[in-house]
This record gives C-alpha cells, structure tokens and sequence, in this order.
C-alpha cells in the first residue's frame, strides 16, 4: 500500500512539472514570492514564446506561498510592444481575491492570505480577434495594497 502512495504522489509531482510553463522573473520588480517559487501553468504553452491565437481564451494558473499575511491582490497585466506597456484591458487593475483557490485547486478562497499556506491563482483571458498579429512580452504581476509585488512573472509571446 505505501508503494502504492509513493507511486502515486511521485506522478502527481511528475505530471505537475511536465505541465508547468517555463516563465521568467520581473526584470524591474522585486516580488515578495521569487518566482522559482511559483508553478506556472499557460494553456498549451510549456516554453515561450506562448502562442495567443486570436479569439480564443488562455488561461492562467498560478500556485505560490505568501511568506505573510495580504489582505488584498490586484492584478498587473500589460504587454511590453517596443518597449512600451499596453495594458490587457478587462485583466489589468482587476481584483485578483476573486480568482484564488486553495491548493486542490477547486476550493474558492479568496483573501486574506495567510502566511505559508499555498494558493491557485486561476484566471482565463480572451484573445481579442483586434490584438494585431505581433510578439510582444506579457507581463503578469499580483499586487497587495500599496503596489507591493507580490508575484510577478514575464513570458515571451506571440499573437497569431
């Protein structure tokens, strides 16, 4: 029976990472959870540059520890184009407390945020059928109250 859990648990960690999506830090901003401790999942993407097909959704998983206590999260999401930042309109500055699940992924949590205790960030956005065909590099960060930086991650992209 215990090979059996061990078999179990050592799939579930295989499959975890087989999945996650190779992301890289913020250049420009010190987040309190480093993103070598973050899970990132893109939808069909596992290396960038991520393909964003036009109207279509994408969506967005996020595992991390707060290593303290938050009472709030927005989210900070806009694309670098020529080195100039193009917000991600209906994303960008919205309440991220209302995509926050407890580890299974399944229970809704929401905030606070408690010290050590792991959360799932979830969060679909459209592709919209106007975002012109380019590369461009997504910026995504989660904010507590004060802009502090919570997680913050950057992936190479392209809109097809």
């Amino acid at each position: 029976m215990n090979h059996l859990i061990i078999t179990v648990l050592a799939l579930s960690s295989f499959y975890l990472y087989a999945e996650a999506t190779v992301v890289n830090g913020c250049p420009s901003t010190k987040s309190l959870v480093p993103i070598e401790s973050n899970t990132v999942d893109i939808s069909n993407c596992t290396k960038g540059p991520c393909k964003l097909k036009r109207r279509t959704k994408v969506s967005i998983n996020q595992k991390f520890t707060p290593s303290e206590d938050i009472k709030s999260l927005t989210t900070t999401v806009f694309a670098q184009v020529l080195g100039l930042p193009l917000p991600f309109v209906g994303v960008d500055g919205t309440n991220a407390c209302d995509y926050l699940f407890a580890e299974d992924g399944e229970t809704k949590t929401g905030c606070p945020l408690k010290a050590g205790v792991p959360v799932v960030y979830k969060r679909e956005f459209p592709v919209l059928e106007i975002y012109p065909k380019m590369s461009l590099v997504v910026h995504w960060e989660l904010q507590s109250r004060g802009s502090k930086s919570i997680t913050c991650f950057e992936v190479p992209a392209k809109i097809v």
